[in-house]
């Protein structure tokens, strides 16, 4: 048996009932054998097997208090997975789905997709079980403040720097920074997507989506087309979501869907930038569920179905896909629909969407896939330029931002290929981005000697 189908069986024996976390190491390694040859130095020091264990997994209680006075106890998590090029570096997830094996497939992720970014940051995630929806902002306040008094012993801008994720987004930063900052009296940058007014940075809630836009425009130029006329399916309606839509329109495409975990909707029209705007206020600030989209736009909407669903039951006609949900929301009978309706590109906005089974299914059929630790990075690279500006001080322009936005996602396109092409994978991003990613954190840890 080969050194990476080695670590494979040993993490599914060390790390029993963890699919997501099994999916994500077989994916990396099964990339990775081409580099076993070329870097004997690698199995001597035994880097495979050292970079699939978190350096530590942090479990703890977060109990609080809700509006009527019931005491509530949901379980928090942070794993701190490899610093060895930076300060652990991933967001937080507030969801009841999160358990310990998803977080630490998150972690994982994280690792490669912060090496791609050319930033000094290792691999981190956290999160818990609590599910914000249907809270009121006192008791999201309570909860974020228990969260802190336990986190806030395990992070710093030096040691782990966390930022949002599904469930948390400016809101909640600001309560768990405020509490932070109240334990340890000081103001630093330890938490990113915070708010311009206290040290956050232009572009961060932009970022994820406007660098998977980034990514899928670089990989079409190979292929020398644009997004000028495509038509774009996207899923989720956070963050994410709301600003591949705004980048897309920027760039000339129009986007026909949006969905949440209760429907979808399907705009035939496009969802223009007015209607993008009626979607930030419904879901940032009412709080408020996508189906209120299809009554005052009229466009069809589609209960308890993904827009993959919906694509491949109504067979809608699809350029270009941008999942921004969660992981595996695409499987391979999802990605045969994309196919037969025209896909010629995805670009993965959220972490994991596609199943391996619709990786294959577009490897087989030439699409041009961007994988979530390379398409995804945008989020965390701003969120590293956000700690560089709180480290110096000051703070940059949109301007400035953007342009060293699209200046590192070129760069992820283009390590991708140039690791893809030099490991015999020519043309395959998957392929590319976990070996690019890879090299540097191995490099690292060879260089710090068995630690």
């Amino acid at each position: 048996m080969s050194v990476t189908n080695d670590i494979i069986k040993k993490v599914k024996e060390n790390h029993p009932s963890q699919p997501e976390f099994h999916q994500a190491v077989e994916e990396v390694m099964l990339s990775l054998e081409p580099t076993v040859k070329k870097h004997p130095e690698f199995v001597k020091a035994n880097i495979y097997e050292r970079i699939v264990e978190p350096d530590r997994a942090i479990l703890f209680r977060v109990p609080w208090v809700d509006d009527k006075g019931t005491v509530h106890v949901n379980r928090g998590y942070r794993v701190q997975f490899n610093n060895a090029i930076g300060p652990y570096k991933g967001g937080l997830r507030f969801h009841p789905s999160v358990n310990l094996g998803i977080i630490k497939f998150l972690g994982f992720e994280q690792i490669f997709k912060n090496s791609l970014t050319t930033l000094p940051m290792g691999g981190g995630k956290g999160g818990c079980d609590f599910d914000p929806k249907g809270k009121s902002d006192n008791e999201v306040m309570k909860f974020c403040q228990a969260f802190m008094r336990e986190l806030f012993r395990h992070i710093g801008p030096d040691t782990d720097v966390p930022a949002g994720d599904i469930g948390v987004g400016g809101r909640e930063i600001g309560f768990m920074y405020g509490y932070y900052k109240k334990l340890r009296n000081e103001h630093t940058g330890v938490l990113t997507g915070k708010g311009l007014e206290w040290g956050g940075s232009l572009i961060r809630p932009e970022a994820t989506g406007y660098g998977a836009t980034y990514l899928a425009a670089e990989m079409l130029a190979t292929r020398k087309m644009d997004f000028k006329g495509k038509t774009v399916a996207v899923s989720g309606a956070g963050n994410v979501a709301q600003y591949t839509i705004e980048k897309v329109n920027q760039l000339g495409g129009k986007v026909i869907s949006v969905c949440d975990s209760s429907a979808t909707i399907i705009d035939e029209a496009g969802i223009d930038e007015k209607k993008k705007e009626y979607i930030m206020d419904l879901k940032n600030v009412r709080r408020g569920r996508i189906k209120e989209y299809a009554t005052k736009h009229k466009a069809t909407c589609v209960e308890g179905k993904s827009v993959w669903d919906v694509i491949k039951e109504k067979g809608i006609k699809v350029d270009v896909a941008l999942p921004g949900a969660t992981q595996n929301e695409i499987n391979g009978e999802h990605a045969e629909a994309l196919v037969k309706n025209g896909c010629i590109c995805v670009a993965e906005g959220a972490n994991m969407p596609s199943t391996p089974e619709a990786v294959k299914v577009y490897q087989d059929n030439n699409v041009l896939f961007g994988p979530g630790k390379a398409a995804n990075a945008g989020g965390v690279a701003v969120s590293g330029l956000e700690m560089s500006q709180n480290s110096l001080r000051l703070s940059w322009t949109r301007e400035e931002v953007d342009k060293r936005l699209q200046g590192i996602m070129k760069s992820i396109h283009k390590s991708c290929l140039d690791a893809a092409e030099a490991y015999g994978k020519k043309g395959d991003y998957v392929a590319g981005a976990n070996i690019a990613g890879f090299l540097k954190v191995a490099n690292a840890m060879l260089a710090y000697g068995v630690v």
